[in-house]
């Protein structure tokens, strides 16, 4: 049933490819996403063992990422056939099979135990989603598209670099040369100490830059600000979360090594405050809304790696922001791109009034804005709190209060330009528009925000079970 959630997609992409029609196409979409759902339900409920050789396994962090990548994809699918439906004017055949080849990839991404094989799923996500970037087809989609392959690519590339050189530390140490997680555990210790620090720095780097913590973030403002908005979706909340589960496989080596966990942790929470520090400051008057959401994207990927950075009960923060994050970055990028679509226009000196021109679109983004800001009752609130709470219990105070500090800062940042585009009248003359808030534009988005109120008020007992036995193999014991 764990091959299924790879050659599921990949079946779904090559119907995607055959099917003529360019209205029936996104239909696959939410039939192939609809059964991975259901796929994902059960594997949470009945864990099949490792395989045989132990490539592949999902454990429980794996599930707490593929949870939020089914979910977040779902609803996407969803998404896509209402989206779609106005974007007649061109094909949709690469879009519709390059997010079922992603989907495909993200969910190796989870269940492998192989750093290799890990390395090339996460290879699979970068090139699958660089032609959806380009959906657009203008000279700003193409820049943001080869800034995204490039960027990403060298840091991918950093990351295989990283790999040689752990898998040499186990040749120094007259092991098996192995880049099986298992193994790779078991024998940490022994491996030798300069090539694992060295191997560290490098897939630290590496897949931060994918990741988008600062400052190697660049591509994001650019591949955000132009794709669609359900690709923006998936970037931030599924892509994101593939990339910070390699920084996780990372941890546990640093972790079972006993020697290079500290440095490791303290380079996380440095780069994970620079990364708030750089969305504080280029979120202030940020005229393109969908630009400010790829600086958001940044400031949640830096709480992320502070949460893994503190250790003990902030882990459990960390991986509970995972989900919170993916899921209400799919509100507002859903919300974004139907705000973008009747305006026409992607700035605040066009787009206003959003709440009196789209109530339930208008409505979203500002929900969204609420969450994503940490704001009670949602979900973000609990996992951010968690997190910096257990920065002053550890005595960590300098970074919990600069973690404070950045989060007032990022929300007056978010609010100047949030308010005015959800708030008062639209411009005097401002031509009509062919969308309109339907079913299936606003109740995707809407069913995620239900969901982070819910996880607010009562996470399920599931969920903090599954989240505590992720933290567990972070080493904190439940």
């Amino acid at each position: 049933m764990l091959y299924a959630l790879v050659l599921l997609p990949l079946v779904g992409a090559l119907c995607a490819w055959i099917v003529p029609d360019n209205r029936l196409r996104p239909i696959t979409l939410p039939a192939v996403a609809t059964v991975h759902l259901a796929l994902t339900a059960l594997l949470l409920v009945n864990t099949p063992p490792p395989s045989p050789g132990g490539w592949i396994w999902l454990d429980p962090l794996g599930k707490v990422v593929l949870l939020c990548i089914s979910l977040l994809f779902t609803v996407c699918a969803y998404y896509a056939v209402g989206y779609l439906s106005y974007r007649q004017e061109r094909s949709n055949r690469v879009l519709c099979m390059g997010l079922l080849v992603c989907l495909s990839a993200m969910g190796l991404v989870t269940m492998t135990q192989h750093l290799g094989l890990l390395w090339v799923a996460l290879e699979t996500t970068t090139v699958s989603m660089a032609p959806l970037i380009y959906f657009n087809r203008n000279a700003r989609s193409i820049e943001a598209t080869w800034k995204y392959l490039l960027l990403c690519s060298v840091g991918i590339g950093l990351a295989l670099l990283g790999l040689l050189f752990l898998a040499y530390s186990t040749y120094v140490a007259h092991r098996d040369a192995t880049l099986l997680l298992g193994p790779l555990m078991l024998s940490a210790r022994e491996l030798n100490p300069g090539w694992l620090h060295a191997a560290a720095i490098f897939l630290l780097v590496g897949y931060g830059s994918k990741m988008g913590l600062a400052p190697l973030h660049a591509w994001k403002p650019d591949a955000y600000g132009e794709a669609p908005g359900l690709v923006g979706a998936l970037l931030a909340g599924g892509l994101v979360n593939c990339a910070f589960l390699s920084i996780l496989r990372v941890y546990q080596i640093c972790l079972a090594s006993g020697t290079e966990l500290a440095f490791f942790q303290d380079a996380l929470v440095g780069m994970g405050l620079i990364s708030m520090a750089f969305a504080a400051v280029f979120m202030a008057h940020q005229a393109d809304f969908k630009r400010m959401l790829a600086y958001s994207s940044v400031e949640h990927v830096g709480i992320l790696a502070i949460g893994l950075g503190l250790g003990k009960g902030a882990l459990y923060g960390a991986l509970f922001h995972l989900l919170n994050n993916g899921l209400t970055k799919g509100v507002l990028f859903l919300s974004s791109g139907n705000i973008h679509r009747s305006y026409g226009n992607k700035t605040t000196d066009v787009v206003k009034g959003a709440l009196a021109r789209l109530p339930w679109s208008g409505g979203l983004f500002l929900a969204g804005f609420i969450a994503i800001t940490g704001s009670p009752p949602f979900s973000p609130f609990i996992s951010e709190y968690t997190i910096v709470s257990n920065a002053f219990i550890d005595g960590r105070h300098l970074v919990g209060w600069l973690f404070l500090l950045f989060l007032v800062i990022v929300f007056i940042g978010m609010a100047l330009t949030v308010l005015p585009m959800v708030m008062g009248t639209p411009p005097a003359g401002l031509e009509p528009s062919d969308y309109e808030d339907r079913l299936l534009t606003v109740g995707p988005p809407f069913l995620m925000m239900a969901i982070i109120l819910l996880l607010g008020i009562w996470p399920p007992a599931f969920l903090v079970s599954l989240l505590t036995e992720g933290a567990a193999m972070l080493g904190v014991q439940p």
